[in-house]
């Protein structure tokens, strides 16, 4: 368009106001060739250029200002409203990645705020001031959360929130808390968790009721219906997973659902029959809307299954009616509607050993075949009931299984007989019961005998043994204490020691990784500057072009150049033709302006001259009628005045005779009322002395009960204190004859061990004395045998019997 629109100008001035064929159809394909080269239109062009480098560097000053403002006390208010001016930017631009890393931000600012406390400046998260400004944010950031949908964020949020009011010593404003049940109970809802959205709707209605003086009858009808219809939209039997079931993950659950109960400020989860219970004790039921009332005794007392469906049915068309006014309502009728299927399943079964689908499909007008028999397999599944369809037969069948067991050892809402299968699995319970009350009717005084034998033994046993027994617990309990606070110090400077090299190292990771992200942003940023200078630059020389050549002068100097050619010449040259061009123009608009001023000027001259007599006789007529008027309306005035005061001097003559029976009516009045008064008076002395009498006579019998206690408690603790002294001198003497009997164990085991020890030095010796027998003996015989046979004879049969005689002896 910008190649072809200054031939076409030339040629339309030339030829008249018909476009030429050629250059109309070479535009038109050019218009079209580069429409499907582009795929963009102006706009989307318009915003890539503009206002997404905006965006983001007003998201980067944000941020930039968050981080330097972020533990400083002196600023806090400023940070603030720059956390809330950015929720509201990413609100407005829709800006979820941002929005998610503000929200890390402020949380990673949060946790370096308790680390750094020490600091001079640092904000200090006990002063209330700080904590409603946090609670502020948090609140605007969960708000946000929840008009963007992201729902994982606005839970984070209320974990914060949560923590946030766990640091405060004092309880939050009713206000507030409002605000966050009424926020925590949309992401509960939306998190598909209805159990713990009835419960935050219970906590609101009663914080509503407790806190709100002006809760009119309107209003607290709506909350009451909106609680009833949300605790009776709680699924009666939780749905699990299959994966779930198959992975075990019930303390998983519990620990989800003790997580979700500390943020609601409850001491244990909350559950269905739980929060039904309280809604029948606080009376909820009174202030619902007739409409709605009874469906509570209808799911959960009365035992009706042939008309439940059609009453329900009812009140969730009245539902649907106000839609208008109450659209909270509309989210609740798929799950009444389950839970009322459910209900009339289990009540079915209980009646019913078989039943025919079509039967039962005319009992829930609400849903079609197919709805209702996905309800019956779910409730098959999940052990809610036992049931088969047949198929065949288009027939379904209760309780045929006797090895069957639901859930549930009690039933919950409406009952009236068990089933086959839970009668045969409480048969061993009743049997035994059984058999212990005949136990009890043959031999009722046998078993009395034995029960109180046994009670005398335990009892003779415990005096026995119970001092004894009582100072063992005590020093155990003492030791078992010793040993947790050793154990306790241990663990906690463990944990300490492991929690300070775990912050160490997070803090050397996240320092490192900041000054990787800074550099990377360096980069980026100077890339992304050099690009859009470059952008810049272009873009400013192909304007001055264009604009120069739609002028006159600038067509004519730049004739035969190309656009191309003219892109690669000198800003400045370009810039001065321009300037020339501008002085030029600015010139001629100064003297059309100049001549232009001086006709307005003496316009408005001549209309003056003109005008100036005019308004002067306008303005005498205006005062004439003026002062007419004024004086009319005095004399009405004055006329007013005097009648007024006429009838104020005729009321005060006709109440002047009144004054005398005013007079006596007051002075009867006061007799009569002294009179009572008198004897008022006179019956309070009475009673007052009476009292006072009465009371005395109490006291001083208190006096006698409180020194005749007094003195019977004083010698039951002299009584005490003798049998203590006597037990503790038998104690001494006992422990006094253990440690002599002791001593006299030590002296004669001291007495064995010198005799054993006398008796083992004597056998040493004798050994010795054979050893050195024995080894004379053997030295004589490697003597050389120089003695006739027969010495040698004497002396072998002295050397072989020595040794025996020995050892004999």
């Amino acid at each position: 368009f910008c190649l072809f629109f200054p031939y076409l100008e030339d040629h339309i001035s030339k030829n008249g106001s018909s476009y030429p064929t050629l250059p109309y159809r070479a535009f038109c394909i050019l218009y079209v060739l580069l429409s499907a080269v582009s795929g963009e239109d102006t706009q989307d062009r318009t915003d890539r250029l503009l206002l997404t480098p905006w965006v983001k560097f007003l998201w980067e000053s944000y941020r930039q200002c968050l981080d330097l403002l972020r533990n400083n006390s002196k600023v806090e208010r400023l940070y603030h409203d720059i956390a809330q001016q950015a929720f509201k930017f990413c609100l407005q631009y829709t800006r979820k990645a941002e929005f998610r890393k503000l929200c890390d931000n402020l949380r990673m600012h949060l946790g370096q705020i308790q680390r750094h406390h020490n600091q001079s400046t640092a904000i200090n998260l006990n002063n209330p001031e700080s904590q409603s400004m946090h609670l502020e944010t948090r609140l605007v950031q969960l708000d946000s959360a929840i008009s963007m949908e992201l729902w994982q964020e606005a839970f984070k949020a209320v974990e914060d929130i949560h923590g946030l009011f766990a640091l405060s010593k004092k309880p939050p404003k009713p206000q507030l808390m409002a605000n966050y049940y009424n926020k925590v109970s949309t992401v509960f809802w939306k998190s598909g968790n209805a159990l713990f959205h009835a419960c935050t709707l219970h906590r609101l209605y009663h914080l509503s009721r407790e806190m709100r003086k002006n809760l009119t009858q309107e209003e607290m009808q709506r909350m009451s219906t909106r609680v009833l219809l949300a605790t009776l939209s709680i699924p009666i039997t939780p749905e699990r997973t299959d994966i779930a079931r198959l992975l075990d993950m019930d303390g998983i659950i519990v620990e989800k659902h003790r997580r979700l109960a500390t943020l609601l400020g409850l001491q244990s989860p909350p559950t269905r029959q739980s929060l039904i219970n309280d809604m029948v004790r606080f009376n909820l039921l009174q202030y619902v809307v007739p409409e709605v009332k009874e469906v509570y005794n209808w799911l959960e007392v009365d035992f009706h299954p042939l008309k439940l469906c059609g009453r329900v049915t009812k009140v969730l068309n009245w539902v649907r009616d106000q839609a208008e006014k109450e659209s909270d309502l509309q989210h609740y009728v798929p799950h009444l509607q389950n839970n009322t299927i459910l209900r009339l399943l289990q009540q079915v079964a209980q009646i019913y050993q078989s039943i025919e689908f079509s039967r039962l499909a005319s009992l829930v007008p609400f849903v079609d075949a197919f709805q209702l028999e996905r309800s019956i397999v779910d409730a098959a599944r999940h052990c809610d009931l036992q049931v088969r369809i047949d198929h065949t037969s288009r027939t379904l069948s209760f309780g045929s299984d006797l090895n069957y067991s639901t859930k549930e050892d009690s039933p919950v809402g409406p009952f009236l007989q068990n089933m086959p299968s839970e009668q045969i699995r409480n048969q061993l319970t009743a049997m035994s019961s059984s058999l212990a009350k005949a136990i009890q009717v043959i031999k009722p005084v046998s078993i009395l005998q034995e029960h109180e034998e046994q009670s005398q033994q335990a009892i003779t046993a415990y005096l026995k043994n119970a001092r004894k027994e009582h100072q063992r617990i005590l020093v155990r309990r003492q030791t078992i204490e010793e040993r947790k606070e050793r154990l306790e110090s241990l663990n906690i400077q463990r944990e300490k020691e492991e929690l300070e090299q775990r912050e160490a190292e997070l803090q050397k990771v996240r320092k490192a990784e900041e000054e990787r992200l800074r550099q990377e942003a360096k980069e980026r940023e100077k890339e992304r500057i050099m690009q859009e200078h470059e952008q810049i630059k272009k873009k400013t020389v192909r304007e001055r072009l264009e604009q120069i050549k739609k002028t006159e002068l600038g067509a004519k100097a730049f004739k035969d150049i190309d656009i191309e050619d003219l892109e690669e010449l000198d800003p400045d040259f370009i810039m001065a033709k321009q300037v020339e061009q501008l002085e030029k123009e600015k010139k001629e608009l100064q003297e059309r302006l100049k001549n232009q001023e001086k006709k307005i000027d003496y316009f408005e001259r001549a209309k003056r001259l003109e005008e100036i007599p005019l308004i002067k006789k306008a303005y005498e007529e205006q005062r004439i009628k003026d002062m007419e008027l004024w004086e009319l309306q005095e004399e009405e005035r004055i006329r007013n005045m005097k009648m007024e005061r006429e009838k104020a001097l005729e009321h005060k003559q006709r109440m002047s005779r009144m004054i005398e029976d005013k007079e006596n009516f007051l002075s009867e009045i006061k007799a009569a009322r002294s009179f009572i008064y008198e004897e008022k008076l006179k019956q309070f002395q009475e009673r007052l002395v009476e009292e006072r009498k009465k009371r005395l006579e109490e006291r001083k019998k208190q006096r006698k009960e409180d020194r005749r206690k007094a003195f019977y408690h004083q010698k039951e603790e002299e009584a005490q204190r003798i049998h203590e002294e006597q037990l503790k001198k038998e104690r001494e003497e006992r422990e006094r004859l253990e440690q002599e009997q002791r001593e006299e164990e030590e002296r004669e085991y001291q007495d064995r061990l010198r005799k054993l020890e006398e008796q083992e030095r004597k056998q040493r010796v004798r050994q010795q004395e054979i050893e050195e027998r024995e080894r004379r003996k053997e030295e004589e015989r490697r003597a050389p045998e120089e003695k006739p046979s027969k010495v040698n004879h004497k002396s072998c049969v002295k050397c072989a019997y020595t040794p025996y005689t020995t050892v004999q002896k």
